[in-house]
């Protein structure tokens, strides 16, 4: 049990659960007086050499004083971490506070020494760069900014792990002993190793679970049907690779199989390691099984058995238990609550979920959070007539349940790097670390295109998901998330129809856009579609309907060929009489255009024209196969796959076909026996081509495809955060300390508002109070006329439209008249709170706020003042810090931007001056996180300049910033 300690209470806060190097799990907790018999059993297993390392002698054991001293702390000047699996010691790590002479010391001493013992079966897996992480938290917690640890110059592994840690470092050798100095507050440098670290730890710990080699299915059914036997056929149907085993404690005495699958009533009797299991037991079972699992090495859990979160409080709490069971043994966990995962390569073959089918293989990551969904989802992407599958088909799948453990981060980890996913998408009910989620998604959109779609918008999520508060609206989330180059769409059918034409086609190069077709009304139709979405659409291209394959050919080759078009979208009908064009003449056609010019995108737009999204999708001259719905398992199983290691196809594209499937989140059936036939996987090289059933959909997945290489290219060079010379850090930051000594949260007063904005070069117009006419009369002059009056109470600030404001007061008579119709009009002074401020030049009133939100981060926003922003909602977002190039587009992205850069013949207003203003709002809340709110309304942007004549700021201590902090796995909620 943990106890306090001798001045300090546990530091309960101090632990977490961390991913290694391997992809294994480890937790990290403070040493206390109770781990007396784990050290020494930790220590014994040792090797003599490690030993000789950390206390330069040889030391076989450890006395009574040494157990002491190391499992007696203060938290404080003295503190010693452990790395456990299992509740054993793998690895410690201790510091203790010196002062200048090396002796120990006591506050305000600001140096420690630090030491380091790993066992030596565990040396490799980077528990002592992860240890390195949190006791380095530790101590800048307790006031320690520097690190010193004196190291044997052969102990090259140890002197590794400071010297890549990417802390500011001295190094000094002297008496045979390395001396290593370390600056502990955090680097650019020091991040970007944690952050490496991080996703090459997460990426293997989902590999782990994708790509085992021998998988258990606890809870495999003796007779066919129920989940467990299900997800156990399923494995064996699709050809996994790997060994598989069926695990079922009702099983009788003797029985060794179940349809050829090696059976066995435990775990533990299996014969060999196990990487993965299968756990399909009802809940109150489950911990049985997880303990189980943990004794036999498991790697990796997937936990289809539901009962947990979204049962209600008993059930949370059970997943909680679930999550540390499972972490006690270095295991991650999928679900509960899962719909499994699928691995489609040809290396791998696993089918560990409930659907029957095993999904082509291609290049397309899929995430669901939801097991209904996820069924929608495979089910449309199987059944967009073949050319999504086989080529342009699923590499991998995950179906998250409850997202207890491994969520929508721990998988773009993965396939940031991942050679076999081209194309990355995510139906998400709720996003449980948005500053994590936006910083892994801006990197993984800079090298592969992410498509999100996101249920629950307007509610709570589901039960079973456990999310962080945040007090941004959904609408600034997603802004947000578009800013981090996430392709957001509204339904799974645009999730799908983006994700096929970024799966295979070429990013366009920009927005123009050729239309060409047999069909004038189906061009029109599609030119509107463009209009509508911002792109630039030349005139349709009407072939009429006596047009042939080789008209369109020639037509398709022109238009790939003209340096004014950017993609080109074909519209064909069905058309009858002799010598119509056929579906395979037609498809033949444009594919043979695009194979010759594949540096545009193609997209088809088809009406009932079942065959030609079949033509598209199948080889040159080779018939489509047939297979039926009973049958498709079977074919989809063998379907041909891209060897490992094969480069990347020529740009291609995806097939139209049955484009229209269930209703979005409806769960799909089975394929009418009837219905489209299923083609072969084309051969290698093949031009495949993606069709739409209208125009909307298909110029829409097209406009997101434009702006996300716009996004791209913005993304290469993103600007900087200017520096100005006037900003005066220090002295803000003294005002800050005093202005906080006085409380723990506080909205400033207007004096001290424009001070502090004033130490960052934002300078507020004076408004002087105005209780009485005379003393308004008496800030009129002090301020020089002309001056506006102005009511300050909660109900008129702001408000114009009622009547609250009184500008350009010439003189003391206009401005003694103005007065007594405000409070005869509203009240008295002291419900009005009047005001005089001197007049600003005239221009168009805007708002930029800065908010810190607990969950997104700092996030800086604009908008103009008024109805613009407060009723229509007309405000655009960026992440804190912006760059100079974040700000130029923020103020260009609100719809009423117009209105700053002359519409109508208006003169246009300074927005170079509104532009470095945002900078230095941003800069403050960047360099000062205290500062967690501020707002300046109206910001008056004239022709020249800009004046800010009302700002309100807010204090607090910062709230937690755990992207800056030690790698952590969430809390098990």
């Amino acid at each position: 049990m943990q106890t306090t300690s001798d001045r300090h209470e546990y530091p309960a806060h101090w632990e977490a659960d961390v991913v290694l190097r391997d992809g294994g799990t480890a937790r990290i907790r403070p040493i206390t007086v109770d781990d007396a018999e784990r050290l020494v059993s930790f220590y014994e297993q040792v090797s003599d050499e490690s030993k000789y390392y950390r206390f330069f002698a040889p030391y076989p054991r450890l006395s009574a004083k040494d157990v002491h001293r190391f499992t007696h702390h203060d938290f404080v000047d003295r503190v010693g971490l452990a790395a456990t699996v299992g509740g054993e010691f793998i690895a410690t790590v201790r510091y203790d506070r010196i002062g200048a002479d090396g002796a120990p010391a006591s506050a305000p001493a600001d140096e420690a020494e630090v030491a380091f013992l790993v066992q030596d079966a565990h040396q490799g897996r980077g528990v002592a760069s992860a240890l390195l992480e949190h006791i380095g938290a530790v101590a800048r917690e307790r006031g320690i900014r520097r690190f010193a640890a004196e190291v044997l110059p052969a102990n090259t592994k140890m002197i590794k792990v400071f010297t890549d840690a990417g802390y500011t470092q001295k190094r000094s050798f002297e008496d045979g002993v390395v001396r290593l100095e370390l600056d502990l507050e955090p680097t650019d440098r020091s991040l970007a190793v944690q952050y490496a670290r991080e996703q090459r730890a997460e990426a293997r710990s989902v590999q782990r679970l994708l790509a085992p080699g021998a998988v258990a299915v606890i809870g495999a059914g003796r007779t066919p049907g129920g989940v467990g036997r299900s997800i156990l056929d399923n494995i064996r149907d699709a050809g996994f690779t790997g060994r598989l085993y069926a695990v079922n404690g009702a099983l009788p005495e003797g029985r060794k199989e179940l349809d050829g699958v090696p059976a066995f009533r435990s775990v533990r009797q299996i014969d060999g390691p196990v990487d993965l299991a299968v756990v399909a037991v009802p809940a109150e079972r489950v911990p049985e099984v997880v303990a189980e699992c943990g004794e036999h090495g498991v790697q990796g859990l997937v936990v289809v058995s539901a009962g947990y979160a979204e049962s209600g409080p008993d059930g949370r709490e059970r997943q909680r238990a679930l999550v540390r069971q499972a972490r006690t043994y270095g295991m991650r966990i999928i679900g509960p609550n899962s719909f499994g995962v699928v691995n489609t390569s040809p290396g791998v073959r696993l089918n560990a979920s409930l659907a029957p089918e095993m999904p082509r293989p291609g290049r397309i990551g899929l995430f669901a959070q939801s097991g209904a969904i996820g069924v929608a989802l495979l089910s449309r992407l199987h059944r967009r007539g073949g050319g999504v599958t086989g080529v342009t088909g699923v590499s991998t799948f995950v179906s998250s349940g409850n997202r207890a453990d491994v969520s929508g981060n721990d998988l773009l980890q993965y396939w940031y790097e991942d050679p076999d996913t081209d194309v990355v998408l995510m139906y998400l009910e709720s996003i449980g670390n948005p500053r994590k989620f936006t910083r892994l998604a801006r990197r993984t959109a800079a090298a592969k295109p992410l498509v999100v779609v996101q249920g629950a918008r307007h509610g709570a999520g589901p039960r079973g998901h456990a999310v962080r508060a945040t007090r941004l609206p959904h609408a600034t989330v997603s802004a947000l998330l578009r800013q981090a180059g996430v392709i957001r769409v509204d339904t799974i059918t645009e999730l799908v129809d983006a994700g096929l034409l970024l799966a295979r086609q070429p990013l366009p190069a920009g927005p123009r856009v050729a239309i060409l077709g047999n069909s004038e009304s189906l061009g029109l139709l599609t030119h509107d579609a463009c209009l509508a979405e911002g792109l630039r659409p030349h005139r349709p291209l009407d072939l009429t309907t006596a047009a042939s394959a080789a008209d369109f050919h020639a037509a398709l080759s022109r238009a790939l060929a003209d340096d004014t078009c950017d993609a080109v979208v074909v519209t064909a009908i069905p058309a009858v009489g002799e010598g119509s064009v056929g579906d395979a003449a037609l498809a033949e056609a444009l594919r043979s255009a695009v194979a010759a010019a594949p540096s545009k995108p193609v997209l088809v737009v088809h009406v009932e024209l079942g065959g030609l999204a079949e033509a598209l999708s199948a080889a040159a001259s080779t018939a489509p196969q047939t297979a039926t719905a009973a049958t498709a398992p079977q074919t989809t199983a063998t379907a041909p796959q891209t060897p490992p290691g094969t480069p990347p196809r020529p740009p291609a594209v995806t097939s139209p076909a049955a484009a229209s499937g269930p209703a979005d989140g409806a769960p799909p059936g089975p394929p009418a026996a009837d219905g489209p036939s299923v083609p072969a996987a084309p051969p290698e090289g093949t031009h495949l081509i993606p069709a739409y059933p209208a125009a909307e959909r298909a110029v829409r997945a097209l406009a997101q495809a434009v702006a996300y290489a716009q996004w791209r290219r913005d993304a290469a060079d993103p600007g900087k955060v200017p520096g100005y010379e006037d900003i005066d850090e220090r002295g803000a930051a003294a005002l800050i300390e005093g202005l906080l000594s006085r409380g723990q949260g506080l909205t400033l007063g207007g004096e001290e508002t424009c001070d502090l904005l004033g130490t960052y070069g934002i300078h507020v117009h004076r408004a002087l109070p105005a209780p009485t006419p005379d003393a308004a009369a008496e800030a009129a002059r002090t301020l020089g006329y002309p001056v506006a009056l102005k009511a300050t109470a909660p109900h008129l600030r702001h408000r114009a439209d009622l009547g609250g404001v009184r500008l350009d007061l010439a003189d003391e008579e206009q401005l003694r008249r103005a007065y007594a119709e405000l409070t005869e009009l509203f009240g008295a002074p002291q419900e009005l709170r009047p005001v005089v401020q001197r007049m600003a030049p005239r221009g168009v009133d805007t708002v930029v706020r800065a908010v810190i939100d607990p969950a997104a981060g700092a996030v800086l926003s604009f908008g103009l003042a008024g109805a613009a922003s407060q009723l229509l909602g007309d405000m655009a977002h960026r992440l804190i810090p912006v760059t100079d190039r974040e700000a130029t587009s923020l103020v260009r992205s609100i719809r009423t931007a117009p209105l700053l850069f002359g519409w109508r013949g208006s003169a246009p207003v300074d927005t170079p001056a509104l532009e470095e203003l945002m900078l230095r709002v941003s800069r403050l809340v960047h360099d000062h996180p205290e500062v967690v709110a501020v707002t300046l309304e109206p910001v008056v942007v004239a022709p020249h300049g800009v004046s800010v004549l009302g700002a309100s700021v807010r204090l607090a201590p910062p709230p937690a910033r755990d992207d800056l902090g030690p790698r952590t796995l969430p809390v098990a909620y």
